[in-house]
């Protein structure tokens, strides 16, 4: 691909992923449709002043400057006329202010120049690397994959090259419960050739190698899908060892590797590390990613935020950080940034009781976008499917109308995934919400089994939903009486997982819904262990974490009329009733059929002792 191809495709890409029409474009950076259509189709290289016009325009941080031959000024081409009174209307550089990347760099800030290559071999090299930049940022993730591995190829004998190109490669999505077995052989190739060296840009492109195969090897979820010899849980130290190296460093190492190595670390410390200690690097990352200048960077530093602060219970904070993704995404111009808004919005108008508005989406658009990038391959399928499944599931459970999504094509979706737990235990609520209680019981009895009576578990992460819907499936099969005896040994762990989480909320997915808070299931699994008392206790505490989010508060009242019924103190059973007609009046009121179909029964049961 010549020069004047590669800013072409660049130019097109960023051009239609923006919604602009040739003629658009044209009016928008002053230049004639006609020799802008010469460039668009490779015939012409344009020179420094329309490039810097698009990068504006398009959002493009540097990426079309960067794509500009490094040539004498002399032979770059004369800027074409403007067309008559248009002229000498210019805008500054591109929004982040940086100064153009250098000819041979991928034009992502902190990218390096390749070093020991051939002029040629480096000029093939970094081309793919630019490429494979534009196609990630916009979300086509495949495309991107098969040119940065391109580039690793090209750059055969060169260490620190193949290194920059498996760092790119490892950039992209994984599918869910799954590891990359191919990457973690790049990886740990290239990690071996840098052993050693102490020159900065090897020691930069270790630790973000070393950050990314700790976060990569986390992504099994069990036996069948880990890597034998290496599970999950070996890379918590992996990842501490290089956030302490990282910072021994400091200040000499990058913003850019900087990001990098917090981004993956906190990844692999997901499903270890209390969520309190997550919003610290999460925090941190979005600091140094406002310094790099990096739109990537800062789109991962966004969504990690949102995720912490809603796990530690800051909801608030976490709406502020979702009206700034959105700001963000609508700069990058990517369908996958759009989607990933969506769900982010759709993930609060859940908590927030608004399911016409969360329907529209998840039904909806979100479904379409998801099916139409699974079709053109542009990113691994069953990230998009599950999160459009988690949010579909979580919608009908609210709703009360488990029963549509359990005779739907998606219910499918749910069995077929049951190698991740929490969709075994959504599986076993499904079961319980659509009528089969004994199906449901036989479903908990068995993931027990599988799991060790669910002492396999790791102590945060994807463990606290799958406990959560565990605790709620439970607490149903414990109102129906049905098989309680034979659950009751497998409730201590699910207990002590929960409660060692008192005042966080329990997210699923990354992100998909939130659940409620832990200690409300932490109160229904007191309940079925006889303990209404402690569970009275537990539910109190999940109201001052739920108290803005009218779907949470009317189940949590139905729960605590539940608990107050069985207490011991006439008084505690005297305010039964009325919580459960508050529960009634605001489950009539969204539109919770299934709830306020148990504050009407549990409103006809006789107010006596236990």
């Amino acid at each position: 691909m010549t020069p004047e191809e590669e800013f072409a495709e660049a130019l097109r890409v960023r051009r239609k992923a923006a919604g602009l029409s040739l003629g658009e474009l044209s009016r928008l950076v002053n230049y004639s449709k006609s020799y802008l259509s010469r460039v668009e189709n490779g015939s012409r290289m344009p020179g420094p002043a329309l490039a810097r016009e698009c990068d504006t325009v398009l959002h493009a941080e540097g990426e079309l400057l960067g794509l500009l031959p490094d040539r004498p000024a002399r032979s770059v081409p004369p800027a074409p006329p403007a067309r008559p009174g248009r002229r000498g209307r210019r805008r500054g550089p591109g929004p982040s202010g940086a100064a153009p990347a250098p000819a041979g760099t991928s034009g992502t800030p902190g990218t390096p120049r390749t070093p020991g290559t051939s002029r040629t071999s480096g000029s093939e090299f970094d081309q793919l690397i630019r490429r494979g930049d534009a196609r990630h940022l916009l979300g086509d993730m495949y495309e991107a994959g098969r040119l940065y591995l391109a580039a690793y190829r090209a750059a055969e004998g060169d260490d620190l090259a193949r290194a920059h190109a498996v760092v790119r490669c490892a950039r992209r999505w994984s599918d869910p419960g799954q590891v990359d077995r191919d990457l973690i052989a790049r990886i740990d190739e290239c990690l071996k050739t840098l052993a050693g060296r102490e020159d900065l840009p090897a020691v930069e492109l270790r630790l973000r190698l070393t950050a990314h195969r700790a976060k990569k090897l986390t992504m099994g979820v069990g036996d069948d899908t880990a890597v034998a010899g290496a599970e999950p849980g070996t890379s918590v130290d992996r990842a501490r060892g290089v956030l302490r190296e990282l910072r021994d460093r400091l200040p000499g190492i990058g913003a850019e590797t900087h990001c990098e190595v917090l981004t993956e670390c906190r990844w692999a410390l997901y499903d270890f590390a209390p969520a309190a200690e997550l919003l610290a690097l999460s925090a941190e990352l979005r600091d140094v990613a406002v310094r790099s200048r990096s739109m990537y960077f800062m789109g991962e530093a966004l969504v990690a935020l949102a995720i912490d602060q809603l796990r530690v219970g800051r909801v608030t904070a976490a709406d502020a950080t979702v009206r700034r993704h959105r700001e963000h995404a609508a700069h990058r111009h990517s369908t996958l940034a759009h989607w990933q808004q969506g769900t982010l919005d759709a993930l609060m108008n859940l908590w927030q009781g608004e399911f016409v508005a969360a329907e529209e989406w998840i039904l909806g658009e979100s479904r379409t976008i998801a099916e139409t990038m699974e079709r053109d391959l542009a990113v691994p399928a069953d990230t998009l499917s599950q999160t459009c499944l988690g949010q579909a599931y979580w919608l009908r459970h609210e709703q009360g109308r488990m029963a549509e999504l359990f005779d739907s094509p998606l219910m499918a979706g749910v069995r077929r995934r049951d190698y991740f737990p929490v969709w075994r235990a959504g599986l076993a609520l499904a079961l319980c919400e659509t009528g089969r209680h004994d199906q449901a019981a036989d479903q908990v009895l068995a993931f027990a089994a599988d799991t060790d009576g669910f002492t396999r578990f790791p102590p945060s992460g994807w463990a606290l939903p799958t406990a959560a819907v565990l605790a709620q499936a439970c607490a149903e099969l414990a109102v129906r009486d049905v098989r309680v005896g034979e659950l009751l040994p497998y409730v201590p762990p699910l207990r002590a997982l929960l409660d060692a989480h008192p005042g966080e909320l329990v997210l699923a997915g990354w992100p998909t819904v939130l659940l409620g808070p832990a200690a409300r299931f932490s109160g229904l699994l007191a309940l079925v262990a006889g303990e209404p008392e402690t569970a009275l206790g537990h539910l109190r505490r999940a109201v001052r974490l739920a108290q803005h989010s009218p779907a949470q508060m009317t189940r949590l009242r139905l729960d605590e009329a539940r608990a107050r019924l069985r207490s011991d103190s006439a008084a505690v059973r005297a305010g039964a009733r009325e919580h459960a007609r508050t529960a009634l009046g605001t489950a009539e009121e969204l539109g919770m059929a299934a709830v306020a179909r148990d504050c009407r029964e549990f409103l006809h049961l006789p107010l006596t002792g236990p």
